[in-house]
């Protein structure tokens, strides 16, 4: 005897569309939601658990109204509509629990967004403004306002869009899936911009995560970690000047003199409880200050989302996304917007090497490595407990070089740093025997991130002709800053981590002993012309430990500023483009931390005052004196004069330029007032002395050479022709410009 169970699905569906999507892990619900040809004629089907009724009204026919029966108790709604053309326009009417009555259209009512051209460049690789078709976009379809969705989730059996238009519930908005692409999109009519929404993944496995939108344009930070409809296309730019001069401008013949800032940390509002500054009012104090010390250019660390304040911005989870601690992005705009017509530059630093593990992000996108390697040899940086981008994958450089290009295009960034460029370069990058994998060669280099970072490079400078992209790279690598043409890796400019290093070290010990250790000043011109480099104090060098830079130096409290003094405007005359970070240029004390502001309480004091003034007039020589900055990398703008005087600690040097008349820099790294110092020189004249770092306006002892120095007669000196006398004041920098017509 047998027995023959009823059949649980009321529906017209068959049991493995039925069940499927009643549990949210149907792969094709457009094909059986909204109104469709089935058999005979049409069936409207609709999905809504949270009403208690549903009709289809058809606008092409006033008052034809067709009420759909609900079909079991989870919200499915199903009616057959006989001979009904499914393409005819048509609205929702839904009745809630309580009674009331409002109209939507269906979402399944629309056919694809994204077509084929841009299915087929996105899994190629080469759709650069990707952004502008995944991720959120406010948009009109049949003449319907809405928001279109778009993600890349190519393992996932299901994926919806929730939010706040639909309860976070994951069965009202399940997504169509473009074969065989790995894109899910859906067009929802009525949804605007500020609505909150994440993407609600099925795995293959059959867990259900929540994950942001990796183009989404706008984020919450911390515990709240929604995205939100941004519209890009409103804002109004006011920089058309600066845009159009800025491709004229050749780079690496220009002055470029960098503050480095981080924005939670630059200035707080002290009577708001140390509260934030919003973009806006970053624009109203920051923009005059740089402006006033005169530094060229701003770098921003990472303002890229990220969640935890920690890192200071370089565990991005959102990449196309300004974070929302100081504002939205049109605000993030007009800071930038206010540079450009300050006559500043604006850099971001960036971070394609590696993103955080937090379960909303990146990581394990669709329940798969999607965006990271599998193998955690390939895929995980141990030190930093981060993930590491999968290069081979088309999608993946899709992504990074299409983010490289929105924020030089959408926010009209000047130059791009590349955070930990070294650590994508090698394969064994912190790493231990037996914990890497080695490349197809059988080497360590990461041929993959290479290819990445050379055609990223390529596209930018192609696109955006006079922006800088930068590499903070630690390592010899050839040619970091070459053109890809000539073999390089097509950076613009590179940080110069060795003289960093070396200066450091060399400037952090007694001036007794410096004598001893000559060679750490004059390493670095055995290679300063072999890259476009910029020379860096960044924040690294005064965090976790390591203590402020006036705190490096030794010698009493006078010592250190004047130590400080020399170091600093030694770094000013050497070759390369110059960055220090907020807090150096007024002796900031203490080490720094993200989470409170700078003291700039100490800024009135009368050292640090002095610091203030000089970094000013570095800056105000540096961008008035072409010695300064022509010639930059190369050698007929840097000549020794004199390199060997080990035991005073001194050397001096020459800086030229095509333009203008050459610069003699003598600097005393010793305590000791040297009078009657003989420098050599090539032509007579009156040599001005346009720096001394011990002026008293700079909180020196005001020892010096009274304005300049004549050449009274022809005595020749370290292998030139005429001489010049020199008072070097004590742990100190002095220049002399020759003035030929007071000779």
């Amino acid at each position: 005897m047998s027995l023959t169970l009823p059949r649980m699905n009321p529906s017209l569906l068959a049991d493995d569309d039925y069940y499927p999507l009643l549990e949210a892990r149907h792969g094709d619900p457009f094909r059986i939601l909204g109104i469709r040809s089935e058999g005979a004629g049409s069936v409207a089907r609709v999905l809504r658990p949270d009403v208690a009724g549903v009709a289809v009204v058809l606008e092409a026919k006033p008052g034809a109204r067709y009420d759909l029966p609900p079909v079991g108790e989870q919200g499915l709604f199903e009616a057959a509509l006989g001979s009904i053309d499914p393409e005819m326009p048509y609205a929702l009417e839904f009745t809630a629990h309580d009674g009331t009555r409002w109209r939507e259209r269906d979402p399944y009512a629309f056919g694809p967004v994204l077509g084929e051209l841009d299915i087929h460049l996105f899994n190629e690789g080469t759709h650069y403004d990707v952004h502008k078709k995944l991720g959120a976009h406010v948009v009109t379809q049949d003449d319907v306002p809405g928001v279109h969705f778009a993600v890349w989730a190519p393992t996932a059996q299901r994926v919806s869009v929730v939010g706040d238009f639909n309860a976070w519930d994951g069965r009202r908005h399940q997504m169509r899936r473009l074969l065989p692409s790995g894109v899910w999109e859906i067009f929802v009519p009525g949804v605007h911009e500020g609505t909150h929404y994440k993407f609600e993944i099925r795995t293959a496995n059959g867990d259900v995560i929540l994950k942001t939108d990796p183009y989404a344009y706008y984020a919450q930070h911390g515990t709240a970690t929604g995205c939100m409809v941004f519209d890009l296309e409103r804002y109004q730019w006011s920089d058309s000047d600066w845009m159009d001069q800025r491709p004229k401008i050749d780079p690496y013949n220009s002055p470029m003199s960098i503050y480095e800032v981080h924005i939670g940390s630059w200035q707080r509002i002290d009577d708001h409880g140390e509260r934030l500054l919003s973009y806006l009012e970053l624009g109203d104090r920051l923009i005059p200050y740089v402006k006033e010390m005169g530094f060229t250019h701003i770098e921003l660390m990472p303002v890229m989302e990220h969640p935890f304040d920690g890192s200071w911005g370089y565990q991005v989870v959102n990449y196309y996304a300004p974070t929302s601690r100081f504002g939205n992005p049109d605000e993030f705009r007009n800071f930038v917007d206010r540079c450009h017509q300050a006559g500043i530059g604006v850099i971001l630093d960036w971070v394609p090497g590696h993103f955080p593990k937090d379960a909303h992000g990146l990581a394990r996108f669709d329940g798969s490595c999607l965006f990271e390697h599998e193998d955690p040899r390939l895929g995980e940086h141990q030190d930093w407990g981060t993930l590491i981008f999968n290069y081979g994958r088309n999608e993946v450089k899709n992504f990074l070089i299409g983010n490289a290009l929105f924020w030089l295009e959408q926010y009209h960034i000047d130059g791009l740093r590349v955070d930990a460029v070294a650590s994508m370069l090698y394969l064994d990058y912190s790493r231990k025997d037996g914990e890497w994998l080695p490349n197809c060669f059988g080497g360590r280099e990461n041929l993959e991130a290479i290819d990445f970072m050379k055609r990223c490079n390529e596209v930018c400078y192609e696109r955006f002709p006079g922006v800088a992209l930068i590499a903070e790279e630690s390592t010899a690598w050839p040619g970091v800053s070459r053109p890809t043409y000539n073999s390089g890796l097509g950076f613009g400019f590179k940080w110069n981590m060795g003289w960093m290093n070396d200066s450091l070290r060399y400037i952090a010990r007694e001036p007794v002993h410096r004598k001893y250790h000559q060679g750490d000043i004059t390493f670095s011109m055995l290679y300063a012309f072999q890259e476009h480099f910029i020379l860096v104090l960044s924040h690294d060098e005064v965090v976790h430990g390591k203590g402020s830079l006036i705190n490096k130096m030794p010698g009493d409290v006078w010592q250190k500023f004047a130590n400080c003094r020399m170091f600093l405007a030694w770094m000013w005359a050497h070759p390369g483009k110059k960055l220090i970070f907020q807090g150096i240029e007024f002796g900031q004390f203490d080490e720094w931390k993200h989470g409170s502001s700078l003291d700039w309480h100490l800024a009135a004091e009368p050292l640090n005052k002095g610091m203030s003034e000089l970094v000013r007039r570095l800056n105000g020589l540096y961008t008035s004196e072409p010695s300064f900055y022509e010639c930059d990398d190369s050698y007929e703008g840097y000549e020794w004069i004199d390199f060997g005087d080990a035991e005073s600690s001194v050397w001096s040097f020459l800086r030229k330029s095509r333009t203008g008349a050459p610069i003699v820099f003598v600097v005393n790294a010793t305590p000791v007032v040297r009078s009657g110092y003989r420098v050599g020189v090539s032509a007579p004249g009156f040599y001005e002395e346009i720096l001394n770092t011990d002026a008293a306006v700079y909180g020196g002892g005001n020892v010096g050479n009274y304005g300049g120095i004549p050449v009274h007669q022809e005595w020749a000196w370290q292998g030139r022709p005429h001489s010049i006398e020199v008072t070097l004041p004590p742990l100190s920098v002095t220049a002399f410009k020759l003035v030929p017509e007071k000779a």
